[in-house]
């Protein structure tokens, strides 16, 4: 059996919640829980074939139901913000919860991280988890009944891919993205700096003091959000830059060169030379959200084991289109219609150097 499946707890109002550990060929693991979708291990081998856990998380539900910062969660109706909460499509306005500031963000105040999903799991060489939800029109404010279906495959390359796929009976807004948090060096071996990132992307969204996007579209030349070229995170996360003072590090959409592709292509690395370990992010999506995790610091839930939480120690490379795009005529498309579908792949691909 290559897929374990274990009680991970009861919810106040009874309903279980289980995990579903994946294991391939290789010995990579990922434990994934039907409460949000959520990434809640990921055991992938160092240069000497040494398992860690590089991702965070909780070692219990009551964490993942009151902690914030959704950690490891499937995201949506609309992963990142929409400012004051409100968009107008098709010549009607929506409201929507605003749960961060004036803003909308993941989906509101019971967003897809907060449901229990169906799961149907298939045992085979390279095991899979298709899990499956509906919401309901006007849940959260927003329009159409939507029906997603989110499948993860862990494959003997080392890869775990996330297929989001979803159909609506009337024209909304969609955004999914998943939440993980990333450190390759094991979830508790302390600051990101380390780590070198490339990021396939010309421009960044410029956002104000509320991280809510100001609608500029800026050139990474020459700023602290090039990473084009494979570099330090350490080297730009503490620069007298405006605007990761404002953020309080890096937390930005990166737009793609050439934006969205027809499939899956590489956009993005991130590399721990004291690991060896290497991320690899294939996607189709035009954007990626750059987290430096700059508000780790809610001592009241502390990660797996009890490893404080703790500024800038997990990262996140969240795929998706840009934030409050229903909002901005240049910025990419997030109308999803009736006689379409949404169909895009990430896949995060691990190995060693």
């Amino acid at each position: 059996m290559s897929i374990e499946v274990k009680l991970f707890g009861v919810l106040s109002d009874g309903r279980e919640v289980y995990s579903y550990t994946l294991k391939n060929t290789n010995g990579m693991s990922v434990k994934i829980l039907n409460y949000g979708g959520a990434i809640a291990e990921l055991r992938v081998p160092d240069r000497n074939g040494c398992f860690s856990d590089v991702v965070g998380g909780y070692d219990c539900i009551e964490s993942y139901v009151n902690g914030d910062g959704y950690q490891g969660a499937l995201i949506g109706r609309f992963g990142n913000r929409i400012d004051c909460g409100k968009f107008t499509l098709d010549g009607v306005e929506y409201s929507l919860y605003t749960n961060d500031g004036k803003n909308h963000l993941h989906g509101g105040k019971i967003g897809f991280d907060k449901k229990i999903w169906e799961v149907e799991p298939s045992d085979s060489e390279q095991p899979s988890l298709k899990m499956h939800i509906v919401s309901e029109d006007g849940e959260e404010g927003y329009p159409g009944n939507l029906d997603l279906t989110v499948t993860y495959t862990l494959t003997n390359e080392n890869g775990l891919v996330i297929r989001y796929y979803a159909t609506t009976d009337k024209a909304t807004v969609l955004n999914l993205t998943n939440h993980a948090y990333f450190n390759l060096g094991g979830y508790a071996s302390g600051k990101i700096d380390s780590h070198y990132l490339m990021i396939d992307a010309d421009t960044y969204v410029v956002t104000d003091e509320n991280l809510t996007p100001t609608g500029e579209l800026k050139s990474v030349e020459g700023t602290p959000f090039d990473f084009r070229v494979s570099k330090r995170i350490g080297d730009g996360l503490y620069l007298d830059d405006n605007d990761i003072k404002l953020a309080g590090g890096y937390d930005h959409c990166f737009n793609f060169v050439g934006g969205k592709s027809q499939e899956p292509v590489k956009r993005a690395e991130l590399y721990d030379p004291a690991s060896g370990r290497v991320m690899d992010v294939y996607t189709n999506q035009p954007c990626v959200q750059f987290y430096s995790g700059n508000f780790l610091k809610n001592e009241k839930y502390p990660f797996k084991g009890g490893y404080k939480q703790s500024l800038q120690t997990l990262m996140c490379l969240e795929t998706q289109c840009m934030p409050d795009s229903i909002n901005h005529e240049n910025f990419t498309n997030c109308v999803l219609r009736p006689e379409e579908v949404y169909d895009y792949t990430t896949e995060y691909r691990f190995s060693t150097k």
